[in-house]
């Protein structure tokens, strides 16, 4: 089973290089290049059973195309007259769109659910926001835009999405999914995070958010207020929230023997800045949130399953869509 950290791999904390999905150069507004076509679409779907579609969408934002996973509920029809909630699952970095079906059982989980799963790409640094740069890097790119604005546009208009939305993410990309609801008050009726960084101000979050980016060819120059969770915490009045990781990064009862490594201490990190999140939405904004902050346990798949599981009824509760 891949092991995703803060975005594939935390690395090592006390002599190397943490491997994270980070938090890329932000702007605020997107800018097709020359030429771009005008609207996003669907450039291809390719079915992969009879509920899971891949679809290549090309981003008018980026002028570039993208992957995207979709899954959808039985009994969905194009043409049916009524529409579906959606979850959004975000990927960690050094990963893709894939990870959710390939790592977890969602697609079984979400058998019985009357909801639209989608899962769409954010590149290999799994930053979720628009970048200063959006050219600076084969990773860099509008994401913001183009996962709440085309991509959610592309489900209303060719998959019959309603106009319900949830979102939940793991590790950077559950950094995303708290991020984009603050930064979007009402968006999104509930916003889970199994691992996610909640301060990228921390120093040694901040070296590897930057590396990562380097790592993988990119411009790293951020905005880092206006993506970092516990400066947006207040925009989270009003949404449902879960928030897990790790305590200690030691190995815990889903770890195999001899599984760990020195890098794991790294959900030691991400806990203490979940425990502050929750302490800064409660303290100072008056925010309840529903936690699960368990003491050992890696940076690792079989941890946010179980998450996943353990969220679930929540995420389906909060887009009235029945669990049994």
């Amino acid at each position: 089973m891949r092991r995703n950290s803060i975005g594939s791999v935390l690395a090592v904390l006390c002599a190397g290089v943490l491997a994270t999905g980070g938090l890329g150069g932000l702007s605020g507004s997107a800018a097709a290049a020359t030429g771009a076509r005008a609207a996003a679409s669907v450039v291809s779907e390719h079915w992969l059973d009879s509920r899971q579609v891949d679809l290549t969408v090309y981003s008018a934002a980026n002028n570039r195309d993208y992957p995207v996973r979709l899954l959808v509920p039985a009994g969905w029809s194009r043409t049916a007259t009524r529409t579906w909630p959606v979850l959004y699952l975000l990927h960690g970095g050094n990963d893709d769109y894939t990870s959710w079906t390939r790592e977890t059982d969602i697609e079984a989980l979400s058998s019985s659910a009357q909801v639209l799963v989608v899962m769409p790409d954010a590149g290999r640094d799994a930053d979720y926001a628009d970048w200063f740069n959006p050219t600076g890097g084969p990773n860099a790119g509008l994401w913001e835009t183009f996962h709440l604005s085309e991509v959610w546009s592309v489900l209303q208009s060719g998959y019959r999405a309603g106009g319900t939305r949830s979102i939940a993410g793991i590790s950077s990309g559950g950094t995303g999914a708290i991020v984009y609801a603050a930064r979007h008050p009402g968006m999104f009726k509930y916003a889970a995070s199994y691992s996610g960084p909640m301060n990228l101000n921390d120093a040694v979050m901040r070296t590897v958010i930057l590396q990562t980016a380097a790592n993988n060819g990119d411009d790293p120059t951020a905005n880092w207020a206006q993506h970092n969770p516990l400066d947006l915490s207040a925009g989270l009045k009003g949404t449902g929230l879960y928030l897990s990781s790790g305590s200690t990064g030691l190995p815990g009862d889903l770890d195999p023997n001899g599984s760990w490594s020195l890098e794991q201490f790294g959900e030691a990190l991400v806990g203490a800045s979940n425990y502050a999140m929750w302490g800064k939405l409660l303290f100072s904004n008056g925010i309840g949130s529903t936690t699960h902050f368990y003491l050992n346990g890696t940076h690792s798949w079989p941890y946010w399953q179980r998450e996943l599981h353990s969220s679930w009824p929540k995420l389906m509760a909060s887009l009235s869509v029945a669990t049994g």
